[in-house]
Protein backbone atom coordinates (compact mmCIF):
# COMPACT_ATOMS: atom_id res chain seq x y z
CA UNK A 1 0.00 0.00 0.00
CA UNK A 2 2.71 2.49 0.99
CA UNK A 3 4.65 1.59 -2.13
CA UNK A 4 1.58 2.32 -4.25
CA UNK A 5 1.10 5.68 -2.52
CA UNK A 6 4.76 6.52 -3.03
CA UNK A 7 4.70 5.56 -6.71
CA UNK A 8 1.44 7.49 -7.25
CA UNK A 9 2.96 10.56 -5.56
CA UNK A 10 6.12 10.34 -7.64
CA UNK A 11 4.09 9.90 -10.84
CA UNK A 12 1.83 12.79 -9.90
CA UNK A 13 4.81 15.03 -9.22
CA UNK A 14 6.43 14.02 -12.52
CA UNK A 15 3.24 14.83 -14.44
CA UNK A 16 2.93 18.17 -12.62
CA UNK A 17 6.59 19.01 -13.33
CA UNK A 18 6.21 18.12 -17.01
CA UNK A 19 3.08 20.22 -17.43
CA UNK A 20 4.25 23.24 -15.42
CA UNK A 21 7.91 23.41 -16.45
CA UNK A 22 9.16 26.38 -18.41
CA UNK A 23 8.51 26.22 -22.11
CA UNK A 24 10.63 28.28 -24.42
CA UNK A 25 7.81 30.07 -26.20
CA UNK A 26 8.24 32.81 -28.76
CA UNK A 27 5.87 35.60 -29.71
CA UNK A 28 4.36 35.27 -33.20
CA UNK A 29 6.21 37.49 -35.67
CA UNK A 30 3.17 38.98 -37.35
CA UNK A 31 3.03 42.09 -39.55
CA UNK A 32 1.42 45.48 -39.33
CA UNK A 33 0.52 48.72 -41.06
CA UNK A 34 0.56 51.87 -38.96
CA UNK A 35 0.59 54.60 -41.59
CA UNK A 36 -2.45 56.69 -42.54
CA UNK A 37 -5.23 55.07 -44.55
CA UNK A 38 -5.12 51.57 -45.96
CA UNK A 39 -1.99 49.73 -46.93
CA UNK A 40 -1.01 50.17 -50.58
CA UNK A 41 -0.67 47.14 -52.79
CA UNK A 42 2.68 48.50 -53.98
CA UNK A 43 5.87 47.21 -52.35
CA UNK A 44 7.02 49.42 -49.50
CA UNK A 45 10.06 51.57 -50.22
CA UNK A 46 12.83 49.94 -48.20
CA UNK A 47 15.53 52.48 -49.02
CA UNK A 48 17.61 54.03 -46.24
CA UNK A 49 17.81 57.81 -46.61
CA UNK A 50 20.29 60.18 -44.95
CA UNK A 51 18.61 62.63 -42.60
CA UNK A 52 19.80 65.88 -41.05
CA UNK A 53 18.41 67.73 -38.04
CA UNK A 54 17.53 71.29 -39.06
CA UNK A 55 16.10 74.43 -37.53
CA UNK A 56 15.19 77.94 -38.63
CA UNK A 57 15.02 81.47 -37.31
CA UNK A 58 11.21 81.23 -37.50
CA UNK A 59 11.17 78.14 -35.28
CA UNK A 60 13.39 79.82 -32.66
CA UNK A 61 11.41 83.09 -32.84
CA UNK A 62 8.14 81.24 -32.21
CA UNK A 63 9.70 79.47 -29.21
CA UNK A 64 10.92 82.75 -27.73
CA UNK A 65 7.53 84.40 -28.18
CA UNK A 66 5.82 81.57 -26.33
CA UNK A 67 8.39 81.61 -23.53
CA UNK A 68 7.90 85.38 -23.13
CA UNK A 69 4.19 84.80 -22.48
CA UNK A 70 4.78 82.43 -19.56
CA UNK A 71 2.45 83.19 -16.63
CA UNK A 72 4.32 82.71 -13.36
CA UNK A 73 2.70 81.28 -10.23
CA UNK A 74 4.82 81.55 -7.05
CA UNK A 75 5.56 78.25 -5.30
CA UNK A 76 4.51 77.57 -1.73
CA UNK A 77 7.15 78.46 0.82
CA UNK A 78 9.69 75.69 1.42
CA UNK A 79 7.89 73.39 -1.05
CA UNK A 80 11.09 72.46 -2.96
CA UNK A 81 10.04 69.80 -5.54
CA UNK A 82 7.34 68.19 -3.36
CA UNK A 83 4.54 69.80 -5.38
CA UNK A 84 6.19 69.22 -8.73
CA UNK A 85 8.62 71.47 -10.57
CA UNK A 86 9.45 74.44 -8.35
CA UNK A 87 8.43 77.59 -10.23
CA UNK A 88 11.22 79.73 -8.75
CA UNK A 89 13.78 77.39 -10.28
CA UNK A 90 11.66 77.15 -13.41
CA UNK A 91 12.18 80.89 -13.91
CA UNK A 92 15.94 80.31 -13.97
CA UNK A 93 15.60 77.45 -16.46
CA UNK A 94 13.42 79.39 -18.88
CA UNK A 95 15.60 82.49 -18.57
CA UNK A 96 18.55 80.36 -19.66
CA UNK A 97 16.45 78.78 -22.40
CA UNK A 98 15.31 82.16 -23.69
CA UNK A 99 18.56 84.12 -23.42
CA UNK A 100 21.55 81.73 -23.44
CA UNK A 101 20.58 78.35 -24.88
CA UNK A 102 21.83 78.08 -28.45
CA UNK A 103 19.59 75.66 -30.34
CA UNK A 104 21.53 76.08 -33.58
CA UNK A 105 24.69 74.98 -31.81
CA UNK A 106 22.87 71.98 -30.31
CA UNK A 107 21.58 71.03 -33.76
CA UNK A 108 25.22 70.90 -34.91
CA UNK A 109 25.98 68.60 -31.97
CA UNK A 110 23.03 66.38 -32.88
CA UNK A 111 24.35 66.12 -36.44
CA UNK A 112 27.78 64.90 -35.30
CA UNK A 113 26.49 61.37 -35.68
CA UNK A 114 25.00 60.09 -38.96
CA UNK A 115 21.18 60.17 -39.04
CA UNK A 116 18.94 58.14 -41.32
CA UNK A 117 15.29 57.37 -42.02
CA UNK A 118 13.61 54.35 -43.56
CA UNK A 119 9.97 53.32 -44.05
CA UNK A 120 8.82 50.25 -42.10
CA UNK A 121 5.18 49.14 -41.73
CA UNK A 122 4.01 52.49 -43.05
CA UNK A 123 6.09 54.63 -40.67
CA UNK A 124 9.20 56.70 -41.29
CA UNK A 125 11.68 55.37 -38.73
CA UNK A 126 14.53 57.63 -37.63
CA UNK A 127 17.81 56.28 -36.27
CA UNK A 128 21.46 57.15 -35.81
CA UNK A 129 24.06 54.63 -36.90
CA UNK A 130 27.58 55.05 -35.56
CA UNK A 131 30.42 52.85 -36.77
CA UNK A 132 33.80 52.58 -35.02
CA UNK A 133 36.42 54.99 -36.37
CA UNK A 134 39.04 52.24 -36.19
CA UNK A 135 39.19 48.53 -35.49
CA UNK A 136 41.95 46.32 -34.07
CA UNK A 137 43.39 43.95 -36.64
CA UNK A 138 41.23 40.87 -37.09
CA UNK A 139 38.25 42.36 -35.23
CA UNK A 140 34.73 43.03 -36.46
CA UNK A 141 32.42 45.41 -34.60
CA UNK A 142 29.56 44.02 -32.53
CA UNK A 143 26.19 45.43 -33.70
CA UNK A 144 24.36 46.92 -30.71
CA UNK A 145 20.84 48.33 -30.82
CA UNK A 146 20.15 50.78 -27.97
CA UNK A 147 16.56 51.86 -27.25
CA UNK A 148 15.48 54.85 -25.18
CA UNK A 149 12.29 55.44 -23.17
CA UNK A 150 10.00 58.27 -22.04
CA UNK A 151 10.59 61.18 -21.60
CA UNK A 152 13.99 60.53 -23.14
CA UNK A 153 15.24 60.28 -26.69
CA UNK A 154 18.08 58.94 -28.82
CA UNK A 155 20.11 61.88 -27.47
CA UNK A 156 20.48 60.04 -24.15
CA UNK A 157 23.12 57.85 -25.81
CA UNK A 158 25.38 60.58 -27.19
CA UNK A 159 27.93 60.31 -24.37
CA UNK A 160 28.01 56.52 -24.16
CA UNK A 161 28.43 55.97 -27.91
CA UNK A 162 32.14 56.97 -28.06
CA UNK A 163 32.88 54.62 -25.14
CA UNK A 164 31.39 51.75 -27.13
CA UNK A 165 32.56 52.57 -30.65
CA UNK A 166 35.99 53.99 -29.84
CA UNK A 167 36.96 52.50 -26.45
CA UNK A 168 40.74 52.67 -26.83
CA UNK A 169 40.68 56.47 -27.18
CA UNK A 170 38.55 56.69 -24.03
CA UNK A 171 40.76 54.69 -21.68
CA UNK A 172 39.11 51.30 -22.26
CA UNK A 173 40.43 48.14 -23.85
CA UNK A 174 39.52 47.37 -27.43
CA UNK A 175 38.37 43.84 -26.55
CA UNK A 176 34.80 44.86 -27.37
CA UNK A 177 34.18 47.42 -30.12
CA UNK A 178 30.58 48.13 -31.05
CA UNK A 179 28.66 49.46 -34.01
CA UNK A 180 25.77 51.34 -32.40
CA UNK A 181 22.27 51.86 -33.77
CA UNK A 182 19.91 54.13 -31.80
CA UNK A 183 16.38 54.43 -33.26
CA UNK A 184 13.66 56.79 -32.13
CA UNK A 185 10.54 54.97 -30.95
CA UNK A 186 7.70 55.75 -33.42
CA UNK A 187 5.88 58.82 -32.15
CA UNK A 188 9.01 60.14 -30.44
CA UNK A 189 11.14 62.87 -32.00
CA UNK A 190 11.90 62.25 -35.65
CA UNK A 191 10.17 58.84 -35.98
CA UNK A 192 6.69 59.07 -37.44
CA UNK A 193 3.78 58.36 -35.10
CA UNK A 194 1.24 55.64 -35.70
CA UNK A 195 -2.04 56.73 -37.26
CA UNK A 196 -3.85 53.77 -35.78
CA UNK A 197 -4.73 52.45 -32.35
CA UNK A 198 -2.87 49.51 -30.85
CA UNK A 199 0.72 50.46 -31.61
CA UNK A 200 2.53 48.91 -28.63
CA UNK A 201 5.96 47.66 -27.57
CA UNK A 202 5.63 44.40 -29.51
CA UNK A 203 4.92 46.27 -32.75
CA UNK A 204 7.89 48.53 -32.01
CA UNK A 205 10.12 45.51 -31.36
CA UNK A 206 9.10 43.97 -34.66
CA UNK A 207 9.85 47.21 -36.53
CA UNK A 208 13.28 47.52 -34.91
CA UNK A 209 14.02 43.88 -35.77
CA UNK A 210 13.16 44.66 -39.40
CA UNK A 211 15.42 47.71 -39.17
CA UNK A 212 18.35 45.57 -38.06
CA UNK A 213 17.74 43.11 -40.90
CA UNK A 214 17.56 46.00 -43.34
CA UNK A 215 20.95 47.19 -42.09
CA UNK A 216 22.36 43.74 -42.82
CA UNK A 217 22.50 42.32 -39.28
CA UNK A 218 21.20 38.77 -38.87
CA UNK A 219 22.53 38.59 -35.30
CA UNK A 220 22.98 41.47 -32.89
CA UNK A 221 22.98 42.65 -29.28
CA UNK A 222 20.30 44.86 -27.73
CA UNK A 223 20.22 47.20 -24.74
CA UNK A 224 17.51 49.30 -23.11
CA UNK A 225 16.00 50.96 -20.08
CA UNK A 226 12.47 52.27 -19.46
CA UNK A 227 10.36 51.50 -22.56
CA UNK A 228 13.59 50.40 -24.20
CA UNK A 229 13.84 47.53 -21.72
CA UNK A 230 10.37 46.29 -22.66
CA UNK A 231 10.93 46.74 -26.40
CA UNK A 232 14.23 44.86 -26.21
CA UNK A 233 12.60 42.14 -24.10
CA UNK A 234 9.90 41.76 -26.75
CA UNK A 235 12.56 41.50 -29.46
CA UNK A 236 14.14 38.63 -27.54
CA UNK A 237 10.71 37.00 -27.27
CA UNK A 238 9.99 37.49 -30.98
CA UNK A 239 13.31 36.47 -32.53
CA UNK A 240 15.55 34.84 -29.89
CA UNK A 241 17.74 33.22 -32.53
CA UNK A 242 18.73 36.66 -33.84
CA UNK A 243 19.47 38.24 -30.42
CA UNK A 244 22.96 37.23 -29.28
CA UNK A 245 22.64 39.05 -25.98
CA UNK A 246 20.21 41.29 -24.09
CA UNK A 247 21.38 43.94 -21.61
CA UNK A 248 18.94 45.91 -19.47
CA UNK A 249 19.09 48.61 -16.83
CA UNK A 250 15.43 48.24 -15.91
CA UNK A 251 13.08 45.26 -15.86
CA UNK A 252 9.31 45.01 -15.54
CA UNK A 253 8.97 41.79 -13.55
CA UNK A 254 5.56 40.96 -12.12
CA UNK A 255 4.95 37.60 -10.44
CA UNK A 256 3.40 36.06 -7.36
CA UNK A 257 6.91 35.18 -6.19
CA UNK A 258 8.14 38.79 -6.31
CA UNK A 259 5.04 39.97 -4.44
CA UNK A 260 5.55 37.32 -1.75
CA UNK A 261 9.24 38.16 -1.52
CA UNK A 262 8.45 41.85 -1.13
CA UNK A 263 6.05 41.17 1.75
CA UNK A 264 8.32 38.77 3.64
CA UNK A 265 11.77 39.82 2.49
CA UNK A 266 12.71 42.18 5.30
CA UNK A 267 12.49 39.36 7.83
CA UNK A 268 13.18 36.29 5.68
CA UNK A 269 15.13 37.86 2.81
CA UNK A 270 18.08 35.45 2.93
CA UNK A 271 15.77 32.45 2.62
CA UNK A 272 13.95 34.09 -0.31
CA UNK A 273 17.09 34.83 -2.29
CA UNK A 274 17.56 38.50 -1.34
CA UNK A 275 20.99 39.92 -0.56
CA UNK A 276 21.77 42.52 2.09
CA UNK A 277 21.98 45.12 -0.69
CA UNK A 278 18.51 44.13 -1.94
CA UNK A 279 17.09 44.62 1.53
CA UNK A 280 18.74 48.06 1.79
CA UNK A 281 17.21 49.15 -1.52
CA UNK A 282 13.70 47.77 -0.94
CA UNK A 283 13.00 48.38 2.76
CA UNK A 284 11.19 49.83 4.55
CA UNK A 285 8.81 48.72 1.80
CA UNK A 286 6.13 51.22 2.79
CA UNK A 287 8.39 54.15 1.93
CA UNK A 288 10.74 52.76 -0.74
CA UNK A 289 8.10 50.91 -2.75
CA UNK A 290 4.48 51.76 -1.89
CA UNK A 291 4.73 55.47 -1.06
CA UNK A 292 7.38 56.04 -3.71
CA UNK A 293 5.32 54.46 -6.49
CA UNK A 294 2.16 56.28 -5.43
CA UNK A 295 4.02 59.59 -5.28
CA UNK A 296 5.73 59.24 -8.64
CA UNK A 297 3.19 57.42 -10.82
CA UNK A 298 0.49 60.06 -11.25
CA UNK A 299 1.74 60.92 -14.73
CA UNK A 300 1.39 57.26 -15.71
CA UNK A 301 -2.28 57.06 -14.73
CA UNK A 302 -3.00 60.10 -16.90
CA UNK A 303 -1.03 58.81 -19.87
CA UNK A 304 -2.52 55.32 -19.61
CA UNK A 305 -6.04 56.73 -19.81
CA UNK A 306 -6.29 60.23 -21.39
CA UNK A 307 -2.91 61.11 -22.95
CA UNK A 308 -4.34 63.51 -25.53
CA UNK A 309 -5.88 65.83 -22.93
CA UNK A 310 -2.75 66.77 -20.99
CA UNK A 311 -0.74 66.41 -24.19
CA UNK A 312 -2.68 69.23 -25.86
CA UNK A 313 -1.59 71.64 -23.14
CA UNK A 314 2.04 70.49 -23.23
CA UNK A 315 2.19 70.68 -27.03
CA UNK A 316 1.06 74.31 -26.86
CA UNK A 317 3.33 75.54 -24.07
CA UNK A 318 7.12 75.08 -24.17
CA UNK A 319 7.41 76.08 -20.51
CA UNK A 320 4.75 73.57 -19.49
CA UNK A 321 6.48 70.90 -21.56
CA UNK A 322 9.86 71.64 -19.97
CA UNK A 323 8.43 71.52 -16.43
CA UNK A 324 6.62 68.24 -17.12
CA UNK A 325 9.65 66.52 -18.67
CA UNK A 326 12.43 67.93 -16.49
CA UNK A 327 10.64 67.07 -13.26
CA UNK A 328 11.22 63.42 -14.26
CA UNK A 329 14.93 64.05 -14.81
CA UNK A 330 15.06 65.35 -11.26
CA UNK A 331 13.11 62.79 -9.24
CA UNK A 332 13.94 59.75 -11.36
CA UNK A 333 17.63 60.49 -10.99
CA UNK A 334 17.37 60.56 -7.20
CA UNK A 335 14.12 60.70 -5.24
CA UNK A 336 15.89 62.67 -2.50
CA UNK A 337 16.22 65.57 -4.96
CA UNK A 338 12.60 66.47 -4.17
CA UNK A 339 13.94 68.08 -0.99
CA UNK A 340 15.95 70.60 -3.06
CA UNK A 341 14.57 73.83 -4.50
CA UNK A 342 16.38 73.22 -7.80
CA UNK A 343 15.48 69.53 -7.88
CA UNK A 344 19.18 68.65 -8.12
CA UNK A 345 18.93 68.84 -11.91
CA UNK A 346 22.31 70.45 -12.49
CA UNK A 347 24.09 68.00 -10.19
CA UNK A 348 23.97 65.34 -12.89
CA UNK A 349 23.07 67.14 -16.13
CA UNK A 350 23.78 70.39 -17.92
CA UNK A 351 20.91 72.67 -18.90
CA UNK A 352 22.09 72.41 -22.50
CA UNK A 353 21.65 68.63 -22.46
CA UNK A 354 18.31 68.76 -20.66
CA UNK A 355 16.87 71.44 -22.93
CA UNK A 356 18.12 69.64 -26.04
CA UNK A 357 16.04 66.64 -25.00
CA UNK A 358 13.02 68.91 -24.42
CA UNK A 359 13.55 70.52 -27.83
CA UNK A 360 13.37 67.11 -29.52
CA UNK A 361 9.79 66.88 -28.26
CA UNK A 362 8.94 70.55 -28.82
CA UNK A 363 10.22 71.02 -32.37
CA UNK A 364 8.67 67.76 -33.59
CA UNK A 365 5.38 68.19 -31.72
CA UNK A 366 5.52 64.60 -30.47
CA UNK A 367 4.63 64.85 -26.79
CA UNK A 368 1.08 63.57 -27.40
CA UNK A 369 2.13 60.63 -29.56
CA UNK A 370 4.87 59.71 -27.08
CA UNK A 371 2.36 59.66 -24.22
CA UNK A 372 -0.06 57.48 -26.20
CA UNK A 373 2.51 54.69 -25.90
CA UNK A 374 1.41 54.35 -22.26
CA UNK A 375 -2.23 53.82 -23.17
CA UNK A 376 -1.38 51.30 -25.87
CA UNK A 377 0.85 49.27 -23.54
CA UNK A 378 -0.70 49.69 -20.10
CA UNK A 379 -4.23 50.93 -20.74
CA UNK A 380 -5.67 47.39 -20.74
CA UNK A 381 -4.27 46.61 -17.29
CA UNK A 382 -1.35 44.58 -15.93
CA UNK A 383 -0.62 41.04 -17.13
CA UNK A 384 -3.26 41.10 -19.84
CA UNK A 385 -0.84 40.61 -22.75
CA UNK A 386 0.91 37.37 -23.63
CA UNK A 387 4.44 38.81 -23.57
CA UNK A 388 4.01 39.89 -19.94
CA UNK A 389 3.58 36.26 -18.90
CA UNK A 390 6.40 34.89 -21.05
CA UNK A 391 10.00 34.35 -20.02
CA UNK A 392 13.03 35.35 -22.06
CA UNK A 393 15.52 32.71 -23.15
CA UNK A 394 18.48 34.67 -24.46
CA UNK A 395 21.66 35.46 -22.48
CA UNK A 396 20.90 38.50 -20.34
CA UNK A 397 22.87 41.08 -18.39
CA UNK A 398 21.40 43.52 -15.88
CA UNK A 399 22.62 46.76 -14.30
CA UNK A 400 20.87 47.56 -11.01
CA UNK A 401 21.27 51.30 -10.49
CA UNK A 402 20.55 52.26 -6.87
CA UNK A 403 18.14 55.13 -7.62
CA UNK A 404 16.03 53.31 -10.21
CA UNK A 405 12.30 53.81 -9.62
CA UNK A 406 11.97 50.28 -8.22
CA UNK A 407 14.90 48.06 -7.38
CA UNK A 408 14.73 44.63 -9.04
CA UNK A 409 16.70 41.94 -7.17
CA UNK A 410 18.64 39.33 -9.09
CA UNK A 411 16.19 36.65 -7.97
CA UNK A 412 13.30 38.56 -9.59
CA UNK A 413 15.21 39.26 -12.79
CA UNK A 414 16.18 35.59 -13.11
CA UNK A 415 12.51 34.57 -12.81
CA UNK A 416 11.71 36.45 -16.03
CA UNK A 417 15.13 35.99 -17.67
CA UNK A 418 16.32 32.43 -16.78
CA UNK A 419 19.54 32.89 -18.78
CA UNK A 420 20.70 35.83 -16.68
CA UNK A 421 24.50 35.58 -16.70
CA UNK A 422 25.53 38.98 -15.36
CA UNK A 423 23.93 41.06 -12.61
CA UNK A 424 25.65 44.17 -11.25
CA UNK A 425 24.86 46.44 -8.31
CA UNK A 426 25.91 49.82 -9.66
CA UNK A 427 27.61 52.21 -7.24
CA UNK A 428 25.52 55.25 -8.22
CA UNK A 429 22.97 56.40 -10.74
CA UNK A 430 19.26 56.35 -11.43
CA UNK A 431 16.72 55.85 -14.17
CA UNK A 432 18.44 57.64 -17.07
CA UNK A 433 21.56 55.48 -16.88
CA UNK A 434 23.17 56.16 -20.27
CA UNK A 435 22.54 59.90 -19.94
CA UNK A 436 23.62 60.18 -16.30
CA UNK A 437 26.37 57.57 -15.90
CA UNK A 438 27.60 56.63 -19.40
CA UNK A 439 30.96 55.29 -18.14
CA UNK A 440 29.37 52.94 -15.61
CA UNK A 441 26.81 51.61 -18.07
CA UNK A 442 29.40 51.14 -20.82
CA UNK A 443 31.63 49.18 -18.43
CA UNK A 444 28.76 46.91 -17.43
CA UNK A 445 27.76 46.24 -21.04
CA UNK A 446 31.39 45.29 -21.74
CA UNK A 447 31.44 43.08 -18.62
CA UNK A 448 28.30 41.28 -19.83
CA UNK A 449 29.88 40.64 -23.24
CA UNK A 450 33.04 39.26 -21.60
CA UNK A 451 31.00 36.83 -19.48
CA UNK A 452 28.93 35.83 -22.51
CA UNK A 453 31.95 35.14 -24.69
CA UNK A 454 33.62 32.99 -22.01
CA UNK A 455 30.64 30.63 -21.95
Amino acid sequence: MWLEILLTSVLGFAIYWFISRDKEETLPLEDGWWGPGTRSAAREDDSIRPFKVETSDEEIHDLHQRIDKFRFTPPLEDSCFHYGFNSNYLKKVISYWRNEFDWKKQVEILNRYPHFKTKIEGLDIHFIHVKPPQLPAGHTPKPLLMVHGWPGSFYEFYKIIPLLTDPKNHGLSDEHVFEVICPSIPGYGFSEASSKKGFNSVATARIFYKLMLRLGFQEFYIQGGDWGSLICTNMAQLVPSHVKGLHLNMALVLSNFSTLTLLLGQRFGRFLGLTERDVELLYPVKEKVFYSLMRESGYMHIQCTKPDTVGSALNDSPVGLAAYILEKFSIWTNTEFRYLEDGGLERKFSLDDLLTNVMLYWTTGTIISSQRFYKENLGQGWMTQKHERMKVYVPTGFSAFPFELLHTPEKWVRFKYPKLISYSYMVRGGHFAAFEEPELLAQDIRKFLSVLERQ
